[in-house]
């Protein structure tokens, strides 16, 4: 099961969804992979690998080696799950960002690369369980051959005028995509994030999307300081704060997309608790 999270709006909150979902995804038991494609490294900071550091910088172990592969660039072939880094969390894995993408971008997209990413995560989903996609916030190469190479895809919104409009432009591109390269590529679902229910213009703009009969997803994420301090701690929120609001709305929305009953997440963490408790 792959899943790309894309917006064309920066500051949506791609990233930290991305990453909370796969979290969750990774607590539930299944084996998760985070594939980071935007050049900000966002998603590989937040689990803990800073793309800008020696280790990263020399090693060379990210997504970009797929595309060097691809390319005839590495003198050795290797199978994408040798590039992926395990994460210090069970079960979550993380195939990093680089600098790199955004040199090789032009040369890729003038060779008409777009469906290596495909080629690659065919061979990737054989391995795991869920593989969650973060994009760059712009329709770039990479963002496209995720688009691609998937036919699910998660929009993140947050209550916003302007995010409203480029919701528009994003499916527009997104048709012309399917039309073009991918007849099975779906929208699962829009994310309302950074939802203030005290507030009047959140509330309208969903109701707008919803008369208009967007697949807007009825689990809300809220705002809150919570999430920077995740951020900061490069610790999802269900390792750091499982029973905080916001954690418990990000496990609503990934039972909401896996279709599973509500209240799996916590009667599976009851259940390890009650056998933790049981061997001691």
């Amino acid at each position: 099961m792959i899943r790309v999270v894309f917006n064309q709006k920066g500051g949506v909150g791609k990233s930290s969804i991305t990453c909370n979902l796969a979290a969750i995804s990774a607590e539930m038991g299944y084996s998760t992979l985070v594939v980071d494609l935007d050049v900000q490294g966002n998603s590989s900071m937040y689990l803990g690998y800073d793309i800008h550091s020696e280790e990263a910088l020399t090693t060379g172990t990210s997504v970009a080696n797929i595309f060097k592969q691809r390319r005839g660039l590495l003198s050795t072939k290797q199978p994408p799950d040798e590039y992926v880094l395990a994460t210090e969390h069970e079960n979550l894995f993380l195939l990093p960002a680089s600098i790199e993408l955004e040199a090789m971008e032009k040369d890729l997209e003038s060779r008409y690369k777009i469906y290596q990413l495909r080629k690659a995560l065919e061979q990737l989903d054989q391995h795991y369980d869920r593989i969650y996609i973060d994009t760059a916030p712009n329709f770039n190469f990479y963002s496209k051959s995720a688009l691609i190479a998937t036919n699910t895809v998660l929009i993140p919104f947050d209550c916003d005028s302007f995010s409203k409009q480029a919701l528009y432009n994003l499916i527009d591109n997104m048709m012309e995509l399917k039309e073009d390269h991918n007849e099975d590529l779906r929208i699962e679902g829009i994310v309302i994030n950074q939802f203030n229910a005290q507030a009047s213009l959140p509330a309208l703009l969903v109701e707008e999307l919803k008369a208009e009969e967007m697949p807007v997803l009825d689990c809300y994420l809220g705002s809150s300081v919570k999430m920077k301090e995740s951020h900061y701690r490069q610790t999802p929120l269900v390792y750091m704060a499982r029973s905080h609001k916001l954690t418990q709305q990000f496990i609503a929305l990934f039972e909401k997309i896996e279709q599973i009953p509500p209240g799996s997440f916590q009667l599976k963490d009851s259940a390890a608790q009650t056998e933790t408790a049981s061997a001691h």
